[in-house]
């Protein structure tokens, strides 16, 4: 006689779905906070500036799960959704979950380092700087694209706002970070470029640690996906 375990509630969900649902709800709940109390985003986001003097340093972790508006949010949590499931499939749930976590605050930290040696004068707009908040998923999510092109380097992305276009993870995960630090230089936006580049480090790191741990497996996971 065989028994069957039954999973609990949260078991039954995809662990990139509890993490959408997570940061979701976070994000929604900072939104309010931040409308009645502006001051308290020290509490939650991410200012390379308090970290270096010993401040707020949970805001590695909680800037990963609230965002600067209702379009960053979709935006970032449709991408996780796009690339989430495929990769937590590939490494499991708890490693999965770990990755992305562990990526988030190393990509806090890249920011944290550049931006506050940087990111003044001229490399502002290059690195940041230093006394701005930064919020948001992407440096985690970069790793996860990162860990694509180490393991799956031909699977291809397109970008969601060119959805008919698309090229393999190897070219174009680099050429979306290059071209989007490109349009941040020459417009002068606010997106955290050396957030994303630190998370793709993290990404291409433990990609390299897996191709090197389980060789046969990534070698039959690569014919899958030629």
């Amino acid at each position: 006689m065989v028994f069957y375990k039954r999973k609990r509630f949260f078991e039954r969900w995809s662990m990139t779905l509890l993490i959408i649902s997570l940061t979701s709800l976070f994000s929604l709940i900072s939104f309010v906070i931040l409308a009645i109390k502006p001051e308290w985003i020290d509490y939650l986001a991410l200012m390379p500036l308090n970290i270096m003097q010993g401040k707020y340093l949970w805001t590695l972790i909680t800037h990963i799960f609230v965002h600067g508006g209702l379009a960053h949010l979709l935006i970032n949590m449709f991408a996780l959704f796009s690339i989430g499931n495929l990769c937590e499939k590939i490494i499991g749930r708890k490693r999965f979950l770990w990755f992305y976590i562990i990526a988030g605050i190393f990509a806090g930290i890249t920011a944290v380092l550049l931006s506050g040696f940087f990111g003044s004068g001229f490399g502002e707009r290059i690195f940041g700087s230093p006394d701005t908040f930064m919020v948001g998923a992407s440096g985690a999510i970069f790793a996860i694209a990162g860990l694509f092109v180490i393991l799956l380097p031909k699977i291809r992305f397109s970008i969601i706002f060119l959805p008919f276009f698309s090229l393999p993870a190897y070219i174009m995960i680099p050429l979306v970070l290059f071209l989007t630090w490109i349009v941040t230089y020459a417009a002068g936006l606010p997106i955290g470029n050396t957030a994303h580049f630190g998370g793709f480090l993290a990404g291409l790191a433990y990609g390299y640690y897996l191709k090197t741990k389980y060789k046969k497996k990534v070698l039959l996971l690569q014919r899958y996906f030629r």
